[in-house]
C-alpha cells in the first residue's frame, strides 16, 4: 500500500515526534514534584537514558508510548497495516531493548518502574500515580530499613528474663 502523503511531508510528521518531555511525562513529573519527590530528567550516564531518575529512591522510572515501545493487550496500541513485516521488527526491537536497558539497571542496584501512556488517560491517572507514590514509599523504606538488625545487646526468650521485681506482698495485714 502506498503513502498518502509525499516523503517529505512523511519525513517531516515523523521528525516532529518527540522523545523528551513528552505529554505523559510531564503529567507524571507535575504528580511527583507535587507530592515532594525529586528527580533528575533524562540522565544519560544511566543505561536507557531513564525519564525520571529518583536517587534517593534508587529508582528509574521509563513513561512510555504504547504505540512505540509496543504496549500488549493496549487499546492504544494498533500495529500498523502498512510495512507489516518492517514495524515488527522494529517494534519487537524496541521492547527487546526495553527489557535490557531494565536488566542492567537492575544488575546496578536501581529499581525500574514503567508506566504506560494509557495508564495516564483521565479515567486511570489518578490511581496510577498514586500507586506510583505507594511503590517509591515502599520502597524507600524497604531499602532503608533493610539494613541488617543487629541488636545491641543479645535477644533472650521469656522464660530466660530475669526476674527483677519480687513478688506483690502486703505489709502490715496479720492473716489470720
Amino acid at each position: 500500500m502506498t503513502d498518502l502523503i509525499s516523503k517529505e511531508k512523511r519525513s517531516y510528521i515523523m521528525s516532529m515526534i518527540k522523545g523528551k518531555n513528552t505529554k505523559p511525562e510531564i503529567i507524571v513529573r507535575k504528580y511527583l514534584f507535587h507530592c515532594g519527590f525529586r528527580f533528575r530528567v533524562n540522565v544519560k550516564r544511566l543505561p536507557g537514558t531513564p525519564d525520571i531518575v529518583l536517587r534517593k529512591y534508587k529508582t528509574a522510572i521509563f513513561v512510555n508510548g504504547c504505540f512505540w515501545h509496543g504496549h500488549e493487550g493496549c487499546p492504544e496500541f494498533r500495529p500498523p497495516r502498512t510495512r507489516v513485516e518492517w514495524w515488527t521488527e522494529k517494534l519487537n526491537r524496541n521492547k527487546a531493548r526495553d527489557a535490557r536497558v531494565r536488566e542492567e539497571l537492575r544488575a546496578m542496584g536501581w529499581n525500574t518502574m514503567v508506566i504506560w501512556e494509557c495508564q495516564l488517560k483521565p479515567k486511570e491517572r489518578q490511581a496510577t500515580l498514586e500507586n506510583v507514590v505507594r511503590l517509591l514509599e515502599k520502597t524507600y523504606l524497604e531499602s532503608t530499613y533493610q539494613a541488617k538488625f543487629t541488636p545491641a545487646y543479645p535477644l533472650l526468650e521469656e522464660e530466660e528474663l530475669p526476674k527483677v521485681a519480687e513478688e506483690e506482698e502486703c505489709y502490715g495485714v496479720v492473716d489470720d
